[in-house]
């Protein structure tokens, strides 16, 4: 019976794969196994009071409430079309190059993922005004689409980022049971203002690396990335064109020193700075006349769905946690984790492992709310950063939306890719950047400063 949790872990994960809902699955799948633990005396039921409590916990946590607000901002500026002016308008300034446009897009979405942090908006508006010039221009559609799926999902690593925040919670809640565990409880938990602070310089090297592979392809295979015809340029310039760049630039850049700038100095919380952004984003639409009824009506319906998503999510997975507990799969985990070969290094090995092959059947906020409990407060125990392991967690959860077959990113630029675009294209594209990021995952490894420096400078 000690395997009976692992087991269950293993059919909830075919259950995803069928294709059915996930939060009823979590939940669902577990109680019928604690039900059938219970019939042979391998589960107390008496756990299950705690259910209550812990929903109650999770609709009144203050760091959770950053989430519906962080959302509406991403949708106000998807619908007030600020990505369709910084796409425009960065073309034609990098047009000139080799691989000028796709250099674009990855800054165009590394902008992006620091104001909006919505991957799904991101990836299609850039598939919809991005993918036919690069195809018209006799782009590779392997390195096109490559580049606007892998440039889309920045926004899951560059704060301010849904997948942080939903961490921050999580690796605060496992560092507090290690140090219970250990023996030595304080105070001290991990915000998520630190995770933001951890993420900037991974955030910011991890797009240099997708500029450097694009001028290397154009440079080896020139006929993949062709520049813009001169004349295009020039006439695209004609027109007051500095002016429409810093005005297509400058709105984004506001709204990130006003987010960013508010937590890191410490003058706001997460939640806080959220609401400061979706007012601000508001402003932004209304100043640009795009703030209609009708786009109300629509980022209001998004936002919900988008909330509720992930409310209900967290709570079928806090029902399996507890029954995961309850039938001892922790500590089955933790003796597997302590038993392997290299110690602690061997042990974050085969759970960055793990988590990397997750991500080809399951989303990225089942991972952080189902794994992440599990082995979060093992492998903090056995000494390693909780900064660090978070920051580390979100660069490998990111792949998740690119690796084949159910990448998100994949279905949200197949959905607006031309008909000539074949999906294997779309697959060759982003492997590539998943190994990149592997890499990113090396380098962070090797120097670790990269994201402990920052939160140290920020809050001693």
């Amino acid at each position: 019976m000690e395997y009976l949790a692992i087991i269950m872990f293993v059919v909830i994960c075919l259950f995803l794969m069928m294709g059915y809902p996930v939060a009823i699955t979590l939940a669902g799948v577990s109680l019928l196994f604690a039900g059938a633990a219970h019939l042979f005396g391998a589960f107390d039921v008496s756990i299950l009071h705690a259910i209550p409590s812990r929903i109650f916990g999770i609709m009144n946590n203050p760091i959770l409430v950053a989430v519906p607000l962080f959302v509406f901002m991403g949708v106000v500026l998807e619908k007030s079309k600020i990505a369709e002016d910084l796409l425009i308008t960065m073309g034609m300034l990098f047009g000139r190059l080799r691989g000028g446009l796709a250099i674009s897009v990855v800054i165009v979405g590394t902008i992006l993922a620091a104001s909006t942090g919505i991957v799904g908006a991101t990836v299609v508006a850039m598939g919809l005004l991005t993918l036919p010039t690069m195809l018209r221009y006799q782009y590779s559609p392997a390195l096109a689409t490559g580049t606007i799926c892998a440039s889309g999902t920045l926004g899951q690593v560059i704060p301010p980022s849904i997948v942080l925040i939903l961490l921050g919670d999580v690796i605060s809640n496992a560092y507090q049971k290690a140090q219970l565990a250990m023996g030595n409880w304080s105070p001290d938990t991990v915000s998520v203002g630190d995770l933001f602070a951890g993420a900037m310089l991974p955030g910011l090297v991890l797009p240099l690396l997708y500029i450097a592979y694009i001028l290397v392809t154009a440079f080896l295979k020139p006929d993949s990335a062709p520049p813009i015809p001169a004349q295009e340029i020039a006439d695209a310039r004609a027109n007051q064109f500095l002016k429409r760049v810093i005005i297509a630039v400058c709105f984004p850049l506001i709204l990130i020193i006003a987010v960013l700038g508010s937590i890191l100095t410490g003058f706001a919380t997460p939640t806080e700075a959220a609401s400061v952004g979706a007012i601000g984003a508001i402003l932004m639409a209304i100043l640009k006349r795009e703030f209609t009824r009708k786009n109300l009506t629509a980022i209001v319906r998004s936002t919900a769905e988008v909330t509720a998503m992930v409310y209900f999510i967290l709570i079928g997975a806090t029902i399996f946690s507890l029954i995961f507990v309850g039938l001892g799969g922790d500590k089955l985990v933790e003796s597997w984790l302590h038993s392997l070969p290299g110690g602690k290094w061997g042990a974050l090995l085969v759970v960055m492992l793990i988590m990397f092959l997750l991500g080809f059947i399951l989303d990225f906020i089942e991972i952080v709310f189902v794994v992440v409990p599990i082995v979060g407060p093992i492998l903090l125990m056995l000494g390693f950063d909780p900064i660090w392991l978070g920051v580390m967690m979100a660069i490998n959860l990111q792949t998740s939306f690119l690796t084949p077959p159910f990448g998100f990113a994949l279905f949200y630029l197949r959905g607006v890719a031309p008909p000539e675009i074949k999906t294997t294209a779309i697959y060759r594209g982003v492997i590539p950047f998943i190994i990149i990021q592997v890499f990113m995952l090396l380098i962070l490894a090797l120097f670790p400063a990269l994201a402990t420096w920052l939160p140290g400078i920020i809050y001693g």
